[in-house]
């Protein structure tokens, strides 16, 4: 059979291609011939016409929207999230030849998996690349979809403002580099800041208008980024933003679909639609809800910046936990992006938290097949390998196919190993404005030496629990490691 398929998650980063190659191996076992498109962050690797031509099924394995669904009108299309894509390649592939053999929409596996014909999605939306969401997607995988495409928008912003702002301060003492006119008294800290600050200030903006956009498509973007900004203005910040993208998407999706005039067709895109959900929604945000917003976001903040000894501590261990939990997921972003609101808050250590608590699964595994080889099979002991770059850059999905293979065992001990470096972070007083960069970012982490120390407990706590716990699992089971390295 021939199918085609297209993957993305909100970072674009690791999951996206993770989930294409599963897909592409799984086909290859079967005999089955697959092209697949990856929406990652550098852009679309686009299939061509040739490689759609003749498809009987197209796969959509993504936990953001997607663009390009008109390509497949009238196809039967299969939906999933990249984590069933890498850890049930082989249910997403009888799905889809399900789909095949019946020439209809296939059966769903994972509760936020939909599917349907192509082209046959919600939203009402008629632009050539269509990121509505399928009518028949469960509402809150629809919801957490629509969060995750402004999410996958804001990381870039939030990943260079926050670097670049750090780094003003690495060369620069902090009275230059916040009180200096950068155009007046030109400096490298003060131009690092302005760019930097500039950036940073677009985050609220950014995840309003993408959400938006997930939901209405390009209509949205003008009446979410406006919602956004009068967000940021008023005090609402981050939830205010969330909102603001939320509203501007739910009264395009009700707008759009009124019974307009033929005659207006042509003017309803990129003059009626945005026009009054601008109006709308930057009325709704003065007049109703900004307000009340902005109550509960200086109430959040104030709760952060109070929070010291145990408190802070145990806001470590729970972040930590949920970075393991489901490395790159839902549960994982929820952390991530709760840490990227405090920071634009200027509360910089629950990142410290999540950035150490994401590094050390990846690392620890990587240790834990170089400790104790035996328990690990090839594949695993060069994936090993790889995790040593993954874990020091920041890429918690590393460890996925270690869990995916062995969840019982290996879950709980990255979870615990996590929590262990989240919680001796805070503990020490771990900060850091930069969002990501892991170990390459080191020299702008305050307390760093500590830093890496925790880092280091986190991983070692993580590879011994690996080990313990697959060792009793393989003495239950009758079989002795073939092979024990000591350290």
């Amino acid at each position: 059979m021939k199918f085609v398929a297209i993957t993305a998650c909100p970072t674009g980063i690791a999951h996206t291609y993770m989930a294409a190659e599963a897909l592409e191996e799984e086909a290859r076992k079967r005999g089955h011939e697959i092209h697949v498109e990856t929406q990652g962050s550098g852009g679309a690797d686009l299939l061509s016409a040739a490689d759609i031509d003749g498809a009987e099924v197209v796969i959509i394995a993504a936990d953001t929207s997607v663009s390009g669904r008109d390509r497949f009108s009238g196809m039967p299309l299969i939906e999933t999230s990249p984590g069933e894509a890498i850890n049930r390649a082989g249910d997403v592939l009888d799905r889809a030849e399900s789909a095949a053999h019946e020439g209809a929409p296939a059966a769903t596996g994972a509760p936020a998996t939909s599917a349907g014909t192509a082209g046959d999605g919600g939203g009402a939306t008629t632009a050539a690349t269509s990121t509505a969401t399928p009518a028949r997607s469960s509402k809150g995988g629809m919801v957490r979809q629509w969060l995750m495409t402004g999410v996958s928008y804001m990381l870039p912003f939030v990943t260079a403002g926050g670097i670049l702002i750090a780094l003003s301060f690495v060369f620069g003492d902090t009275l230059t580099v916040t009180e200096s006119d950068v155009y007046e008294e030109f400096s490298i800290p003060a131009l690092f800041f302005k760019i930097g600050g500039t950036a940073f200030s677009m985050l609220v903006p950014i995840l309003a208008g993408f959400i938006a956009y997930a939901m209405a498509d390009r209509p949205g973007i003008t009446p979410g980024v406006v919602g956004g900004l009068l967000a940021v203005e008023i005090g609402a910040g981050f939830l205010g933003g969330l909102v603001a993208g939320l509203v501007a998407g739910g009264f395009l999706i009700w707008f759009k679909k009124l019974p307009w005039p033929r005659q207006l067709r042509a003017l309803l895109p990129v003059l009626v639609w945005p026009l009054v959900a601008t109006l709308v929604v930057g009325t709704l945000m003065i007049v109703v809800i900004g307000e009340p917003i902005a109550v509960a976001q200086s109430a959040m903040e104030n709760w952060l910046q109070d929070l010291s000894g145990a408190n802070i501590v145990f806001l470590g261990i729970i972040v930590g936990a949920m970075m393991a939990f489901d490395m790159g997921g839902p549960v994982n972003k929820v952390a991530y992006t709760f840490a990227i609101g405090a920071v634009s808050a200027g509360i910089l250590e629950p990142m410290a938290a999540v950035m150490a608590a994401g590094m050390t699964p990846p690392l620890g595994l990587a240790l834990a097949t170089v400790l104790r080889k035996g328990l690990f099979d090839e594949q695993e002991r060069e994936a090993g390998k790889a995790n040593w770059v993954m874990g020091a850059s920041f890429i918690t999905e590393g460890a996925i196919p270690f869990a995916a293979a062995d969840p019982l065992r290996v879950l709980p001990a990255l979870i615990i190993g996590s929590a262990t470096a989240g919680a001796l972070s805070t503990l020490f007083g771990n900060a850091v404005q930069a969002p990501h960069g892991g170990i390459f970012i080191i020299g702008i982490v305050e307390n760093w030496p500590l830093y890496l120390l925790a880092i280091a407990i986190g991983t070692v706590v993580t590879a011994v629990l690996v080990i313990v716990f697959k060792s009793i699992g393989s003495r239950k089971a009758g079989q002795e490691p073939t092979e024990v390295v000591n350290a």
